[in-house]
């Protein structure tokens, strides 16, 4: 992702911008729409976003565009998004883009992100790969085929910025973390975007990120979903409010609790798919 302002060097990575200017940025700066992203279920677009002498561009949904779906109410999958947000901001680990809701958009409402550009060349971290050079040290999810019959995995690597994002799709109950919802970012970072489906009150975690099932969270797992469990008393909890219901919120901090207590990551359910469609 480039950012330049007039007569400064450009800035390469999103990480580079602190995250309260990117905040300010998505929030005031004026909008200029690029395209839109077709294979996107919801109306998403693409546009630069500027304000004194900085522009960056962004990811733009507009409550207006989105679909409506059987389980989650019609309208609040901006809130959804932005809510990932502030418990990914909470972890520490911010491995969601910096993203607000955003009042005056072209369209109207609607979620505003930074848009975040994958270097050229990075390796993906999720992918099929045939199932007999499965990559050194990858955790295999399912098996497939392709047209012709060759034998696939979809697999994922085992890293541990991977880890954390399991985490936090299990606490934000997650129903749709597919790979290429899974970015490599710029200065090594790894992001997770595209939280719409999020924070239901029912269990829907449906994610390409099973590879570390039953084992042990990390030690940095336990001290951050503590401290999530003590900021729910407070800040967090307030500012998610403002995007889910109360019984949302309280089915959130039952999820930071009971994956505390457990102390490990869970097993797939068995009333709901555990793998999204299609998974990449």
């Amino acid at each position: 992702m480039a950012i330049t302002g007039d007569g400064a060097a450009p800035v390469d990575s999103p990480s580079r911008l602190p995250e309260h200017d990117a905040l300010t940025l998505l929030r005031s700066g004026e909008m200029e729409l690029e395209g839109r992203l077709v294979d996107a279920s919801n109306t998403t677009l693409r546009a630069f976003v500027s304000l004194d002498g900085v522009t960056a561009r962004c990811v733009y949904k507009p409550i207006s565009g989105e679909r409506p779906l059987w389980d989650f109410p019609d309208g609040t999958l901006a809130g959804r998004e932005v809510s990932a947000y502030l418990v990914s901001a909470a972890t520490g680990w911010d491995l969601v883009p910096p993203t607000l809701l955003r009042a005056d958009g072209p369209l109207g409402p609607g979620m505003c992100q930074l848009w975040i550009d994958e270097p050229e060349g990075a390796q993906p971290l999720v992918g099929f790969v045939p199932a007999r050079q499965l990559p050194t040290g990858w955790k295999r999810i399912a098996s497939a085929q392709d047209e012709d019959g060759n034998p696939y995995s979809l697999a994922h690597a085992d890293d541990p910025r991977l880890a954390r994002l399991a985490v936090l799709d299990v606490v934000i109950n997650n129903a749709d973390r597919k790979g290429g919802h899974v970015l490599a970012g710029p200065d090594d970072r790894v992001y997770g975007v595209d939280h719409g489906v999020t924070f239901n009150v029912e269990s829907k975690l449906r994610t390409v990120l099973w590879g570390w099932t039953g084992a042990v969270l990390p030690d940095e797992a336990i001290d951050v979903l503590g401290r999530l469990s003590s900021d729910l008393r407070s800040s967090l909890g307030a500012a998610l409010r403002e995007h889910l219901t109360g019984a949302e919120v309280a089915r959130f901090r039952g999820r930071v609790r009971r994956l505390l207590e457990n102390a490990c990551f869970p097993e797939p359910g068995t009333d709901w798919p555990s793998v999204p469609w299609p998974p990449m």
